[in-house]
């Protein structure tokens, strides 16, 4: 409708009392009489709610991701291995960390991990003890656990999803070693952008066959036999126990990688 059909007298209504805040416009019972933004800001006798409102959260994430992202740009091509943080250190996985850690290291691979203790410990440190570059993503938790000794760089986050953002940003591949709802939930967020090509070139190696097969039997026999998922999609998983092979599918896919880019 023209401007001259919608107003035939050819008069504009009354501009209506408002009130801005930022870019939000408000008017009529909406209209708020308080003090502006600069006032509260300059203020300091006001109320310290605001730092727990949705807003001031959103500052808080946007701070995660540029505090991540600055810290680990210059991160070397890198392997994230996931774990349970309860395995004891006398348990055959630990040693079985350091080994994968140290073997990653030995193959040119930065390792990145949770940085807490347990499996991602071990990781931690047997890429330390090899002289590799050791990375540890920390998580805020109630029960705190602090990044563990191996760690070269460390980076802790309030928000589980800035974490995972850097876990697949700067990484080249997951290996999952015997974890508990951490781990499945970091593999079927890799498994779910891979499927959908948000990442590309990504091998998830899920090392154990004895603790990962009934969950790959599962997809197999149930998931993909209805239809969940198709035939190719578990071509997506790998599953292994020999350390070798592991770096082997890592390497293989970081050349394949490299001969595209």
């Amino acid at each position: 409708m023209s401007e001259q059909s919608e107003f035939p007298d050819g008069q504009y209504p009354e501009r209506p009392v408002e009130r801005q805040k930022g870019p939000v416009v408000l008017r009529g019972d909406r209209r708020d009489q308080g003090s502006t933004t600069d006032q509260r800001l300059l203020d300091s006798r006001g109320p310290s709610d605001w730092v727990h409102t949705d807003p001031w959260r959103v500052l808080r994430i946007q701070a995660e991701f540029v505090e991540g992202f600055g810290a680990l740009a210059e991160v070397p091509r890198a392997v994230t291995v996931f774990g349970s943080a309860r395995t004891k250190r006398d348990h055959p996985e630990y040693e079985l960390g350091r080994k994968i850690g140290a073997a990653l290291a030995n193959a040119g691979f930065a390792v990145m991990t949770g940085g807490g203790p347990g499996a991602m410990e071990a990781v931690n440190r047997g890429a330390a003890e090899a002289g590799g570059f050791s990375v540890g993503l920390g998580i805020e938790l109630p029960f705190e656990q602090g990044l563990n000794p191996w760690v070269d760089l460390g980076v802790n986050f309030r928000y589980f999803f800035a974490r995972k953002t850097m876990f697949i940003k700067y990484s080249q591949a997951f290996i999952c070693l015997p974890g508990g709802f951490g781990t499945l939930d970091e593999l079927f967020e890799a498994l779910t952008l891979v499927q959908t090509k948000k990442v590309t070139k990504f091998p998830v190696v899920l090392f154990g066959s004895e603790y990962w097969g009934g969950l790959y039997d599962w997809i197999a026999k149930t998931v993909q036999a209805e239809g969940k998922v198709s035939p190719h999609d578990l071509d997506l998983l790998h599953v292994t126990d020999d350390i070798d092979d592991a770096v082997r599918v890592v390497q293989d896919s970081y050349q394949a990688w490299e001969d595209t880019h």
